[in-house]
């Protein structure tokens, strides 16, 4: 039954990477290696959560991002919603031979909506507000709604040794146009969708692997990511 699903895995990952293969440069078909974790704290309605994520324009060698998140988080009573409050750290890096990086410290507000359909499908509304300090750019702001969709197969909950389809998309919407010294953006900043196959290795512990199309102003590209979703 597990091998059924790891060629499902592998059948799905390179339709999609082929078809991304085809609209961008091969050379910048990349990865992200990501860690995700909320933890509550005993007693208490107060937690923290966060994500580590390594991007790379290839497999591993030409750095694209370093991103370091970890925030406050707050349940309020009879309530399944988790705002939360944080800080990231970005450095990001340039395609090709270049050691630049452009270093970004991001404060952010988050209120995540958990809902159930049925049986089983889980869904996850996130909202996120954005502060941004670029370096050599004015602060500016930037707004996201992301919709997560986890589908078990095997199961009915997200527990251990269950096999998932795991879908999302998220839009991203600069709060101003202008960035400083003249210079502008576009209001639409970005948009991703995400599709992955993912298997509880505990009831706490899931990982993912998948495909994820990134569609930016000027170019869209893709990027196979694995991921671990941890919760303690």
């Amino acid at each position: 039954m597990m091998r059924k699903y790891l060629l499902l895995a592998f059948a799905v990952f390179t339709v999609y990477s082929s078809q991304a293969q085809s609209n961008v440069d091969n050379e910048q078909l990349g990865a992200w290696y990501m860690y995700f974790f909320t933890k509550s704290f005993e007693n208490s309605r107060f937690g923290i959560q966060g994500d580590y994520q390594f991007r790379y324009w290839n497999f591993g060698s030409d750095k694209e991002q370093l991103l370091l998140r970890t925030g406050l988080t707050y349940n309020p009573i009879n309530t399944n919603i988790l705002l939360t409050a944080g800080y990231g750290f970005i450095s990001s890096g340039e395609f090709g031979e270049s050691r630049e990086n452009v270093i970004e410290h991001r404060i952010y507000q988050e209120v995540l909506l958990p809902q159930k359909i049925g049986e089983r499908i889980y869904l996850t509304h996130r909202f996120r507000y954005e502060q941004r300090w670029v370096e050599n750019q004015a602060m500016r702001t930037r707004y996201r709604y992301n919709i997560f969709m986890n589908i078990p197969l095997n199961r009915t909950k997200l527990e251990k040794k269950a096999v998932y389809l795991a879908l999302y998309n998220e839009l991203f919407i600069n709060g101003q146009k202008s960035i400083g010294d003249g210079r502008t953006v576009e209001y639409f900043d970005r948009n991703r969708t995400y599709l992955g196959l993912g298997y509880g290795l505990r009831d706490n512990l899931r990982m993912q692997v998948g495909w994820m199309n990134q569609t930016v102003d000027s170019y869209s590209k893709a990027q196979a990511q694995v991921s671990l979703h941890h919760s303690f």
